[in-house]
């Protein structure tokens, strides 16, 4: 009776872990965290400033208190945690637009899991209606929730990849895909003789032109916006693509590596950071993430799938470094 009790407990617990999500997606939409900033107050101050029910809200806030976001006192008031203060939006390595993307149009793909698995199609295109990038071209608002939301969810990595490989020995660093340019500010940063050009689609570089601009590497950063299924730009002597090939699936993740070997000058790397599956039951965040991807028609790799697709492209896979966070930097250059 006590492992079947304890069975119980357990998949409760898992159960339970969406009703979380949507309770964080809640708060974090509604901007609480924010105004608890000062202090504490109640529900029914709360309520005011979101235009909401105070009742409702109350019991929202109740639970999530309960599982140690947000702090209810005697009085009823609430006041923020550790946990709760990340859901503030302007402070180092805030959680807020992570919490909104994934309860928002993330959650609801994950309801379509069941199609994906019988069809093999995306269940964010059967939700909304579109592939997933075309969702966010069309809703720009949302795409820079996004950019925000991966800078929360992989803004860690970017310190680990710098500490395990040496950027140093490059002139050109090209960031494909780079979003809003901070991975590779950051690499200019450390390395103060490296150049580098951000490339990604012109509306997401318009917005990195804002991000970088009072960032003091804007001399040595040029921003590009183009498509990289058509070209890159050529002649640099690294191209990183950080969480760009787990996008796509192998056709257009080969098209993708191909323009950059194409693009590369003699002797230059290529360097996919992303998370690199371990063999049979290991626990492994990127194994769900994997699911994610398939929910927006992507998938994660192994080891030897992503050798198989340096070699459809036409490269090498020389190493692959793991750092201190759950990426690895899959290095290559051209076959002979």
């Amino acid at each position: 009776m006590k492992d079947e009790h304890s069975s119980m407990e357990f998949f409760r617990q898992m159960f339970g872990g969406s009703w979380i999500t949507q309770g964080i997606w809640v708060a974090a939409e509604l901007g609480i965290a924010d105004l608890l900033a000062d202090g504490s107050r109640t529900s029914d101050e709360l309520a005011k400033k979101t235009n909401t029910s105070s009742a409702a809200l109350y019991r929202v806030l109740r639970a999530l208190a309960s599982v140690g976001i947000f702090a209810e006192d005697e009085q009823r008031r609430f006041s923020l945690t550790p946990l709760a203060e990340l859901l503030q939006t302007d402070i180092p390595g805030s959680q807020r637009s992570l919490a909104i993307m994934m309860g928002g149009e993330f959650y609801a793909a994950w309801g379509e899991l069941l199609h994906s698995v019988r069809t093999g199609e995306p269940g964010f295109q059967k939700r909304f209606g579109v592939p997933f990038f075309h969702y966010m071209t069309e809703n720009p608002e949302r795409h820079g929730v996004y950019d925000a939301a991966m800078t929360g969810v992989h803004g860690g990595e970017t310190e680990p990849m710098l500490d395990a490989y040496d950027f140093s020995a490059f002139r050109t660093v090209v960031d494909i895909g780079g979003g809003n340019g901070l991975v590779l500010a950051a690499v200019l940063k450390r390395h103060p003789a490296v150049q580098g050009i951000l490339f990604d689609l012109p509306a997401v570089a318009d917005r990195a032109r804002y991000t970088i601009s009072g960032m003091g590497v804007s001399d040595r950063m040029r921003i590009e916006g183009g498509d990289f299924f058509s070209s890159v730009p050529a002649g640099a002597d690294v191209y990183v693509l950080r969480h760009i090939i787990h996008d796509w699936e192998d056709p257009e993740a080969v098209a993708i590596l191909r323009q950059c070997r194409e693009a590369a000058a003699p002797g230059g790397r290529i360097l996919v950071v992303e998370t690199v599956l371990p063999p049979g039951n290991e626990p492994s965040f990127g194994k769900w993430l994997d699911l994610m991807m398939l929910l927006v028609a992507g998938r994660e790799r192994t080891k030897e799938e992503y050798s198989r697709l340096f070699s459809a492209a036409g490269l090498e896979m020389t190493r692959v470094i793991p750092t201190a966070s759950e990426v690895s930097i899959i290095e290559g250059v051209r076959a002979t």
